[in-house]
């Protein structure tokens, strides 16, 4: 049986980088989505010939749609050796104290608490293969960024998560990293203009912004890593050395 990996936000830019990937690899790739059903099969339609995958619909959410998915990977492939928490999303800018309680809850339901409850639906698959989870934070989950304190918070959390889960997992040889993509020209940031991506080109000192193929091969690295967890690795471009 190949390594089975899971991984949430695949309809996406980036993980849908990170599904072809692995695909490229030898791994049956289970793509999750939430609405972008075309999408996630756009992705695995690029996968090489004879790839085994699955896409399926889930609202990482909500608990049952979450026992329905990984019962249905168990049904159709077996137990989940790799786990990206690739889901999130990001809200409009604006100041803090123009945030809102049902703003805060989206974004954590989203960037958090949707990772923690998958995640722990899959701990007993990891610990029977000696998996490995990455975690998608955020550049801003380590500096912070004005006017986006709710993700950066949510991401932020994102690290502690994958710090402490890393020192619960690792006598059972499972390991648990972060990345932490810069900017990446994504749907997600599609609101950005020229001026302002040009911009933050410039504040980069590799003098260019990252794509999801770079962000696809630190998770493929950390993934394949035996002997690195608990660790954020930062795909930034040096921009928050």
């Amino acid at each position: 049986m190949k390594n089975i990996v899971l991984i949430t936000g695949a309809s996406g830019g980036i993980g849908s980088a990170i599904a072809k990937r692995f695909a490229e690899s030898g791994y049956a790739v289970v793509l999750q989505y939430r609405k972008n059903k075309d999408s996630a099969e756009q992705t695995a339609a690029a996968f090489p010939k004879g790839t085994g995958h699955l896409c399926i619909r889930c609202d990482l959410n909500e608990r049952d749609d979450v026992q329905d998915l990984v019962s249905e990977i168990h049904s159709r492939f077996g137990t989940v050796s790799v786990l990206v928490n690739c889901a999130g999303i990001a809200l409009p800018q604006k100041l803090f104290t123009d945030t809102t309680d049902e703003e805060y809850e989206i974004i954590f339901n989203s960037n958090v608490h949707s990772m923690m409850r998958l995640t722990r639906f899959l701990t007993d698959d990891l610990r029977q293969n000696h998996g490995t989870v990455v975690n998608i934070s955020s550049m801003w989950g380590v500096v912070g960024a004005s006017c986006e304190v709710l993700y950066s918070a949510s991401k932020a959390a994102v690290i502690g998560f994958t710090k402490a889960l890393a020192k619960e997992l690792a006598p059972s040889d499972v390991t648990v990293n972060a990345v932490a993509p810069g900017l990446i020209p994504t749907a997600m940031n599609a609101h950005l203009s020229p001026e302002d991506l040009n911009a933050f080109r410039l504040d980069t000192p590799l003098n260019r912004l990252g794509t999801p193929e770079d962000v696809a091969e630190s998770v493929f690295f950390l993934a394949n890593a035996r002997f690195i967890t608990g660790q954020v690795l930062c795909c930034d471009g040096g921009i928050t050395i």
